[in-house]
């Protein structure tokens, strides 16, 4: 099933990360380009992983005003090629399903895979950490105990989301559901659609 392919690369991506734990590591994808989807996904992960720790660095009560600044600018950055990883999925599956034919009672879906994918590598995060907390041999039993019933939650809703997503493929690739992106019309970045910018011309 294409989630629980996409969950291991997301885990493979994490632990990856974790070995040096720096946000200032250096990228290095260990799959090819032409290896299209597996490219997109540890690329996608990698990008969410880096900025689950900015947020934890700039929640810092002691962070330098313009170190705050400059990481703020970061996770922006961060949020950018966040979205366009999610349409450059988007268009894998558009261009391995343009071939479909559409039932003429099939539905739209209220997000597209890419978006749902993109839940997914946040959920691995999540789940991740939660285990982290788990492990934690400085945490006491009543921190444990609550984060093991939190992790429990998590680890269910990866299940109900990884059915959701593949029973999603699974309708457009049968043409019973089709998908239509809309491309993402973030105006804060825009020169000529955020006003502060436009003056600053």
């Amino acid at each position: 099933m294409f989630s629980k392919h996409a969950f291991s690369i997301f885990e493979e991506s994490i632990a990856k990360y974790h070995i040096i734990d720096d946000v200032s590591q250096s990228f290095s994808n260990p799959y090819e380009n032409d290896d299209i989807i597996n490219h997109l996904l540890y690329r996608k992960n990698w990008i969410d992983t880096v900025q689950w720790h900015y947020e934890d660095i700039i929640r810092d009560p002691n962070i330098n005003p313009e170190a705050a600044l400059t990481l703020k600018r970061k996770i922006d950055a961060s949020n950018q090629d966040r979205t366009d990883l999610v349409e450059y999925i988007d268009s894998y599956f558009l261009k391995k399903y343009q071939s479909v034919e559409v039932k003429d009672e099939a539905t739209i879906n209220t997000e597209s895979p890419a978006w749902a994918i993109d839940r997914l590598s946040i959920l691995a995060l999540k789940i991740y950490h939660m285990r982290e907390e788990v492990d934690r041999i400085d945490a006491d039993p009543a921190h444990k105990k609550k984060c093991a019933s939190k992790l429990s939650v998590l680890l269910e809703q990866k299940k109900d989301l990884s059915t959701a997503i593949d029973q999603l493929l699974s309708d457009i690739e049968s043409g019973d559901k089709y998908m239509k992106v809309y491309k993402q019309m973030k105006m804060y970045n825009d020169e000529e659609l955020n006003p502060v910018l436009r003056g600053t011309k």
